[in-house]
C-alpha cells in the first residue's frame, strides 16, 4: 500500500495509468498522512469528509468562480466563456438567478413527468440488447439514457442528437488537471459547434411556451434578452447557450457515469449483485451506495475569496483547494469499513453531488434514471457479465468507462 512518501510526492499534474485506474489507494496515504496536502503549484488538496462538508458550507469564504483560475489553460477562448458563464462555476448572485430558472425542472412534480419517459427509454434499451444478446454498457445503454433524456429537456430534435454525448465529452475533458493542445482544441471547437447548434435550435423554435412540461428551452428563452416582453434580470444570449450546454455536460456525464459504475460494482461484487437481484427494494440504498464508492466526479474546486483556516492549516486569500470527492466518500470517519460495498448502509451521507449552495441541481433526476435503469435491467436478465475487456474514461475528474462490452440472457 502507497505511505506517507507517496502521500507527500502526489501531485495533480503528473498522474499515472495506475492512479487513473485505481485512485482509492493514493486516496487512503493522503487522507492518513497528508490530509491537507500542498502540491507544487501551491495549490492544496483535501481529502478528508469533515473538510470538504466544512467547505460545502461556507460559500462566501471559499469562491466558486472561476475566471482567474482558468485563465491560464483557456484564456479568451470558447472553453473560458463557456466555463465562466455556466452555472456551476459562478458565485451569487449570478448562481442564485440561473438556478432559479432551472429549479422548476428538478422538482418532484418536474421528475415525475420524466419518469415514464425513462422507464420507456430503459425498456426499448433493454428489448434491444436481449435481441442481441451482447451490448456496449456504455454506448448502448448507460449514455443513451441521459443524452435523450436532455434532448428531450431541450426539445432537440431526435434525428440531430448525435453529436451532443461528443460535445460533451470534449468541453469536459478540458477540465482535466493536465490539457493537451490537442484537448483544448477539441474542447474549443466542440463549445463552437454546439453554440451554433443552439442558436438553429431557438431560430426555428415557436416563441410560445412549449406544452411539453419536461421542456426547459422554451422556458430559458422566455427568461433570455432574446424575448424583450416583461421586466425583471434577463439571461443575456451568451448565459442562454452556456446553460444549455451545462444542462447536456451536468446531466450527461455523471449519470452515465453513475450508471455504469454501478453495474461494474455489481458485477465485481456478485454477493451484491444476488442480493439486489432477489430484493429489488433496495434498488435506492444501492444507488447512493454506487454514489459513494465510485464517485462519478471525483473532484471539485474552490478558491479561498479570503484567508482562512481549513484542517487545522492557514490558508492564504487566493489559494486555490481540489475537494477530493471521491477520497472524502471513503474516509472511515464518516463510512465504516468504507471499502466494502453495502446496500443496506445507513446513513450515507456521500457527497457525490458536492454540498451546500451548489449541489447538484439535478441530483434527484440522476438518482431517478440510475434507480430505474440499473433496477430494470437486473430485473430484465438472470445473466449479466463482462463479454470482454472494458476501457476506463483514463480521467481524473470524472471517474467512468468509455466502454464495456456485457452478455446478458
Amino acid at each position: 500500500m502507497p505511505g506517507r512518501e507517496t502521500a507527500l510526492a502526489f501531485d495533480l499534474a503528473r498522474l499515472d495509468r495506475a492512479f487513473l485506474d485505481d485512485p482509492y489507494p493514493i486516496y487512503r496515504a493522503l487522507r492518513e498522512h497528508d490530509p491537507v496536502h500542498r502540491m507544487p503549484d501551491g495549490s492544496l488538496f483535501l481529502t478528508r469528509y469533515d473538510d470538504l462538508v466544512e467547505i460545502y458550507r461556507d460559500a462566501r469564504t471559499w469562491s466558486s468562480d472561476k475566471k482567474t483560475s482558468f485563465k491560464p489553460n483557456f484564456g479568451d477562448s470558447l472553453l473560458y466563456e463557456h466555463h465562466t458563464t455556466s452555472l456551476v462555476f459562478n458565485d451569487p448572485p449570478v448562481h442564485t438567478r440561473v438556478r432559479k430558472l432551472l429549479a422548476p425542472t428538478f422538482t418532484p412534480r418536474g421528475l415525475e413527468v420524466m419518469r415514464s419517459r425513462i422507464e420507456a427509454l430503459v425498456d426499448r434499451l433493454l428489448d434491444a440488447a436481449a435481441c442481441r444478446g451482447t451490448i456496449d454498457l456504455i454506448e448502448d445503454f448507460a449514455a443513451a439514457i441521459p443524452v435523450q433524456l436532455i434532448g428531450d429537456l431541450l426539445g432537440i430534435p431526435q434525428e440531430e442528437r448525435g453529436p451532443l454525448r461528443n460535445w460533451s465529452l470534449r468541453i469536459l475533458g478540458a477540465l482535466e488537471p493536465t490539457l493537451s493542445p490537442e484537448q483544448f482544441e477539441a474542447g474549443v471547437t466542440a463549445v463552437a459547434e454546439f453554440k451554433d447548434f443552439l442558436r438553429g435550435q431557438i431560430a426555428r423554435r415557436n416563441w410560445e411556451r412549449s406544452a411539453d412540461q419536461g421542456e426547459i428551452l422554451s422556458k430559458l428563452v422566455a427568461a433570455s434578452e432574446l424575448n424583450g416582453d416583461g421586466g425583471g434580470e434577463r439571461l443575456s444570449e451568451a448565459e442562454l447557450l452556456h446553460n444549455c450546454i451545462f444542462l447536456l455536460n451536468a446531466g450527461h456525464e455523471t449519470t452515465t457515469n453513475l450508471i455504469g459504475n454501478g453495474v461494474d460494482l455489481l458485477l465485481r461484487h456478485p454477493d451484491a449483485l444476488h442480493e439486489l437481484a432477489a430484493q429489488p427494494d433496495l434498488i435506492e440504498g444501492a444507488v447512493e451506495e454506487f454514489l459513494r464508492m465510485e464517485s462519478s466526479n471525483q473532484l471539485g474546486n474552490r478558491r479561498a475569496a479570503a484567508g482562512t483556516v481549513i484542517g487545522g492549516v492557514e490558508v492564504p486569500a487566493g489559494t486555490y483547494v481540489h475537494l477530493c470527492i471521491g477520497a472524502a466518500n471513503r474516509d472511515p470517519s464518516q463510512f465504516p469499513e468504507p471499502d466494502r460495498i453495502d446496500l443496506r448502509r445507513h446513513p450515507n451521507r456521500h457527497l457525490a453531488f458536492g454540498g451546500g449552495i451548489h449541489i447538484c441541481a439535478g441530483n434527484s433526476l440522476a438518482r431517478m434514471e440510475a434507480q430505474v435503469a440499473i433496477g430494470k435491467l437486473i430485473g430484465r436478465f438472470r445473466t449479466i457479465e463482462r463479454a470482454g475487456e472494458f476501457v476506463r474514461g483514463g480521467r481524473a475528474r470524472f471517474r467512468g468507462f468509455m466502454r464495456y462490452p456485457v452478455r446478458v440472457a
